[in-house]
């Protein structure tokens, strides 16, 4: 059985203190809010409700931890680019996010999802560049492939795949839909490499 269907919620983290300690390896999701991130975390575990899906943005408060077999974790971190929160649970949010993916030691890689009809947005750029300069790998998912043609959703695609090459050779991407399950297997596979390289 693929490892990702045995995940079950652990615990969540408001504050740098409250992350768990273990010996396992993290494989984190970010995005803009509202880009699919709880949908793909569901799609790929083939759970209906383990992330909280809602049509309003900022809904994700807290790092939520997702436990795997041996130990290993997927990660649900807090949407970015929220209008309707006040300034200052956004300035604790961006502190938390930004120390989580810059020094946390088990964070193995990051899936960053990214809305197929709005990739690389200004807050996905400094995701990558807060995330980049600790050398580990990044896999974008360009969800809701669902909503654009197949030609459009290629065209799309090899705008961004040119895109990282240039000026992110860590980083990989491909099309998803939790709708049509474009994607969940090559994905799946991905993180299953993650997890099985320490």
């Amino acid at each position: 059985m693929p490892r990702l269907l045995n995940a079950t919620f652990f615990t969540s983290a408001h504050e740098d203190r409250d992350l768990p300690k273990h010996s396992g390896i993290e494989i984190a999701f970010a995005g803009r809010s509202n880009a699919g991130k709880s949908s793909a975390i569901n799609a790929l575990t083939n759970r209906n409700r383990l992330a909280f899906v809602s049509k309003t943005p900022g809904r994700t408060q807290l790092i939520n931890f997702f436990q795997l077999s041996s130990d290993n974790f997927l990660v649900d971190l807090p949407g970015y680019g929220y209008a309707k929160v006040p300034e200052h649970i956004r300035q604790h949010w961006q502190n938390l996010l930004s120390n989580y993916l810059q020094t946390r030691d088990s964070l193995k890689g990051l899936i960053l999802i990214m809305d197929i009809r709005h990739p690389l947005k200004p807050l996905d750029i400094q995701m990558l560049d807060w995330f980049s300069p600790t050398g580990k790998v990044i896999h974008i998912l360009l969800t809701k492939a669902d909503k654009l043609s197949k030609l459009q959703a290629n065209i799309t695609l090899q705008k961004v795949t040119f895109f990282i090459k240039e000026f992110y050779p860590q980083c990989s991407v491909q099309l998803f839909s939790s709708i049509t399950n474009t994607g969940i297997d090559d994905a799946t596979t991905i993180i299953n490499e993650w997890l099985q390289t320490n």
